[in-house]
């Protein structure tokens, strides 16, 4: 058995499970002959795909991550051919980032392995006690309504 993360080191024990799900991810999509292709890419063409091209601002904003993480995503995916940053014909300020052929070319092979995934990770889920994504929902919630930065400064003045 490989070593296991303290359980009481939750950052520690998350990026852990991360690395293993996303890791063994990339290894099929290695295998499918995509070895550029990373699963952080896969929101970001669903949502490209969903809503045509978008603002860094507002792809974060359909994926659910900040600005900084569709930024470096997106830096990441046109290095790798995958999206082109455009100026948005609207507003000189902002740049749109778009699928490229290449990206097109690779959607039926990126849908299949996207619906494969979700069925292992249904698979997964019927071996724990709640669905590992409802429970991740639900910390994100609990954790917009009260930040852990005050949750941790709460523990210290009771400590």
């Amino acid at each position: 058995m490989r070593n296991q993360p303290d359980p009481a080191a939750v950052g520690t024990l998350l990026r852990h499970v991360l690395e293993l799900l996303d890791g063994d991810v990339a290894a099929v999509y290695e295998e499918q002959g995509m070895a550029e292709y990373r699963p952080r890419f896969s929101p970001v063409v669903r949502a490209l795909v969903a809503q045509g091209p978008l603002s860094v601002r507002d792809l974060a904003e359909a994926i659910g991550v900040t600005h900084s993480a569709a930024s470096q995503t997106a830096a990441q995916m046109a290095r790798a051919g995958l999206v082109t940053h455009t100026p948005d014909p609207l507003d000189a300020r902002r740049r749109l980032v778009a699928l490229t052929a290449q990206a097109r070319s690779l959607l039926p092979r990126i849908e299949a392995e996207w619906e494969a995934t979700a069925a292992a990770m249904a698979e997964l889920d019927t071996e724990l006690s709640m669905p590992l994504g409802e429970l991740l929902a639900e910390v994100a919630q609990a954790v917009g309504r009260r930040p852990f930065r005050e949750r941790v400064a709460a523990a210290r003045r009771t400590a």
